[in-house]
């Protein structure tokens, strides 16, 4: 099977590079079929039982560190908008977390809610209402599929869900150690790509950018 050599990773590449951590061959090919669930839905798993946790693995750790909140899944005052019947506001599959927006534009008409998810919409707990008259403005945490995480992030999540998957198949105390240094070195360099990525400071970040630019000595020495 014929490999990209640019762009990002593939699932299939992270699945090797876990399947390697426990010295099991690499595999062409993910054995997946789609099954049909009691709802009327499909979804695609994996037969292979090796690969199944390799996988599963894979996307529960991709969930979790997606779930930490990066620059690149983050998302400041984003307008979600009630149905017109129903009033309600339902939450985007994809929104791993949602807050009220503390933007101050918006602090006073929010002063008195408290939002949390509930039956798959947002829910005042405050008022006791799913039931919106206007758009809200939230923060929220997005969940990416694999193609759409930064190198680095995918590097991260490859390298832990490695650590774990050779705890659960192979339980070697020495083997999960080493594993746990690569999880370290990838973790320092996804926080580097984040810090880089959001322009933070000592002293904070707007969310319009930074406006703190730190001290470069070239810039005292360049020639106009």
């Amino acid at each position: 099977m014929p490999y990209p050599t640019t762009g990002s990773k593939t699932e299939l590449q992270a699945i090797n590079q876990i399947l390697a951590s426990v010295g099991q061959a690499p595999v062409t090919t993910l054995d997946t079929e789609t099954v049909t669930l009691s709802d009327g839905q499909t979804v695609t798993v994996v037969t292979n039982p090796d690969i199944a946790i390799a996988y599963d693995t894979l996307q529960e750790v991709s969930r979790e560190v997606q779930a930490e909140g990066w620059s690149f899944n983050k998302e400041y005052d984003y307008q979600l908008t009630p149905n017109i019947t129903t009033k309600y506001i339902i939450i985007p599959d994809n929104a791993l977390q949602v807050d009220l927006s503390n933007n101050p534009r918006y602090a006073s008409a929010y002063a008195y809610k408290d939002t949390i998810r509930r039956d798959g919409r947002l829910y005042d707990k405050i008022a006791h209402t799913d039931e919106w008259d206007d758009p809200i403005y939230c923060d929220i945490t997005w969940w990416f599929p694999w193609v759409d995480l930064p190198a680095p992030i995918q590097d991260y999540i490859t390298a832990r869900s490695s650590s774990i998957f050779a705890s659960r198949v192979i339980g070697d105390p020495t083997q999960y150690q080493i594993l746990q240094q690569k999880e370290a070195y990838t973790r320092a360099m996804a926080i580097e790509y984040e810090c880089n990525q959001g322009d933070y400071s000592f002293f904070g970040a707007p969310r319009e950018g930074s406006a703190y630019q730190s001290y470069q000595p070239f810039k005292t020495l360049q020639r106009y």
